[in-house]
């Protein structure tokens, strides 16, 4: 990482007006971010381009004294642009997007191993005019595939500079960087490639002659274990024992983390509440803070986990494989393959997995995969799914050589997965009942063992978000929903003449909450959820969760904070109905718990999502039908898990 590398927010008018433009443009897996990283130290944030949701990667780079705007467009692989995302990278080398300057110059990014496909691309950039030095990736691999190139005869066929860069390693960007430092004297072609494409092929071989190119052989690792990955039977059922393992690994791996993390949150509300003696302050931070906040960040481990093995398994190649394999079944479905790679990016968000359906041609597939997109088993429900398995399953319980607990959360993701599928397949039908897949093509690429450094940015870029949103959403409305618990105030009188010994802390504490503002809230919702066999407390944390998901696992902290602050599991355990016909008989039984896990599977519990909803789609109509048939839907598959849960139970 250069020292002289500066991240900037995308647009912002912070960056010198004067700063040259600098635009990566490449195919999807080139190697274009990595470069884009290198040059940018790995600091670039992200935003929008103007007027619609596409994201903007840009960033800052010192080179030869000067400040750079380096700009990485998204992946296409050419100039006529069948995707939202492929438009824009042409939108933006032609200059037809308002509030947005077209690139001074080009950085062609192109993979070594694929040269003769990215050569007619790489004609069209050079067709535009701007100055364009290319960028080579993967020369390492295509040497140690037997392949060669020799870079500087190259860069003489092609008429402009051409350099070898090895992005994940960070060979050559030094390099790079001085030759962006020199722009306005890069060579341009003394004769620009053709444009008729059955010319541009015979350009692009008599290139590749002069170059001395030989393509990479197959590579025999990855040609060995596609056989068994994308075999029809064989690889649905790695893919499903990979899934079972990736489960497995965040319950047992993360639970010493976990246990902790508690104990250390455990530790600090016995300090709140033997050394402050205000009583609201105590509270405050004892109840909402530790309680609350406290109460979802004991889960970090299990998130941090989950976004390393997803980081792991896309940086090896194995995701792409399963978006190919998954073709099949989407096919199915009515859609195809990229689809579930939207699918699969909402598996740490809704958010980027609606917004990761731009890269769908057909609009009818984008608008069914964004309708099923919150049903994706999102990092905010995990939280809430281990909580609520660890009241429901015993840690012990094993089915075989696996855990129970793990088999359960696999369970969870499958179900929300199936349920998606079968979204996506109604909306389809609805909106496009004459319809056809449209072909799926998919560059696969080869194993690789990816940079230790890539996977942990990008695993602390997903954790820092959760992270974000603790101090921010979840910080507020534990706030907020600490003063519902807590208002009206009862004087010592009131509490006596109920029988409440004022000397008692947590009495006092159990008496205010269970007749507070909140509990009033919780009671008034009671028709809708009693069915459900949910009580009150339950009612305010699944109303809490419209704000996002993993307020429930801060509001039900606070309430069992409330009841016993030093053992909080423990009173969850313990809590039982305060009135009503099930009044002193224990909450979270098997069948409330199974109730409350399928609620959460179906439920669209986060107005950020409805938001994004609104923004992709230009109007509130479709936010409100995913709203109310996802609702509608969580309420009678939780009905029907505990009726299920009972009869077996009984």
């Amino acid at each position: 990482m250069s020292a002289g590398c500066h991240g900037a927010e995308g647009g912002e008018t912070t960056l010198t007006e004067a700063a040259p433009h600098i635009a990566l443009v490449g195919a999807p897996n080139s190697g274009k971010t990595s470069v884009f990283n290198g040059l940018t130290g790995l600091r670039a944030k992200t935003g929008n381009y103007p007027g619609v949701t596409v994201s903007r990667f840009v960033g800052t780079c010192r080179a030869g004294g000067r400040r750079f705007v380096v700009e990485d467009l998204p992946g296409t692989y050419g100039l006529e642009p069948v995707s939202p995302d492929e438009k824009i990278a042409v939108d933006v080398l032609d200059g037809r997007i308002d509030g947005v300057d077209r690139p001074d110059a080009l950085l062609a990014v192109v993979d070594a191993t694929t040269l003769r496909r990215s050569l007619g691309f790489l004609a069209q950039l050079l067709a535009r005019g701007l100055p364009t030095c290319v960028v080579v990736t993967f020369t390492d691999e295509l040497a140690r595939r037997q392949g060669r190139l020799d870079v500087e005869a190259l860069g003489q066929a092609l008429g402009v500079p051409v350099l070898p860069v090895v992005g994940h390693r960070g060979h050559g960007i030094a390099r790079l960087r001085e030759q962006i430092a020199e722009w306005r004297s890069w060579s341009v072609p003394a004769v620009a490639p053709p444009t008729d494409p059955g010319e541009r092929d015979a350009w692009g071989r008599s290139v590749l002659a002069f170059a001395g190119y030989r393509p990479p052989e197959r590579h025999r690792v990855t040609q060995r274990v596609d056989a068994v990955l994308l075999h029809p039977v064989w690889g649905t059922a790695v893919f499903f024992a990979v899934m079972a393992a990736f489960f497995q690994t965040v319950f047992t791996v993360a639970a010493p983390l976990q246990d902790a993390v508690e104990t250390l949150f455990s530790w600090l509300a016995g300090l709140v509440s033997d050394h402050v003696g205000n009583p609201w302050l105590a509270g405050l931070l004892g109840d909402a803070l530790i309680g609350g906040v406290g109460s979802v960040l004991v889960f970090v481990p299990q998130i941090a986990l989950l976004f390393l093995l997803l980081a792991l398994l896309e940086g090896v190649g194995y995701l792409a494989r399963a978006a190919f394999l998954m073709d099949r079944v989407m096919a199915r479905f009515g859609l195809e393959g990229r689809a579930f790679v939207a699918l699969l990016s909402s598996f740490a968000c809704a958010i980027p997995g609606i917004m990761a359906t731009r890269t769908l041609p057909s609009a009818k597939d984008r608008l069914a995969t964004m309708m099923a997109a919150p049903l994706m088993t999102c990092s905010a429900r995990l939280p809430v799914y281990v909580l609520l398995i660890g009241l429901l399953v015993d840690p012990s319980a094993r089915v075989g050589p696996f855990g129970a607990q793990g088999l359960v959360m696999f369970g969870l993701y499958l179900l929300g997965a199936v349920s998606a599928l079968l979204a996506a397949w109604a909306f389809k039908k609805i909106g496009d009942r004459h319809g056809e897949a449209v072909p799926f093509f998919m560059e696969l690429p080869p194993y690789r063992l990816p940079a230790p450094r890539a996977v942990l940015v990008a695993m602390w870029s997903s954790a820092r978000s959760f992270l974000r949103k603790c101090s921010t959403v979840i910080a507020a409305t534990s706030i907020v929903l600490w003063l519902l618990l807590n208002l009206p105030v009862h004087s010592a009188a009131q509490l006596r003449a109920d029988g409440v010994d004022t000397a008692d802390r947590t009495a006092v504490s159990a008496y205010t909450v269970d007749h507070s503002y909140a509990a009033g809230l919780g009671r008034l919702a009671a028709p809708v959820f009693d069915p459900l066999g949910f009580d009150w407390r339950v009612n305010v944390g699944v109303l809490s969760a419209q704000a996002a998901r993993e307020t429930f696992v801060a509001t039900i902290g606070q309430v069992a904070a409330a009841e016993n602050p030093e053992h909080p599991t423990q009173a969850l355990r313990d809590m039982t109905y305060s009135d009503g016909p099930h009044a002193g008989e224990r909450v979270f039984v098997p069948a409330t718990v199974a109730a409350l896990l399928v609620w959460f599977v179906y439920a669209l519990q986060c107005m950020a999502t409805v938001a994004v909803l609104r923004r992709e789609t230009g109007s509130w109509r479709w936010p409100a039908i995913a709203f109310t048939y996802l609702t509608t839907l969580a309420w009678l598959m939780a009905y029907l898990a505990r009726t299920v849960t009972l009869l077996m139970s009984g």
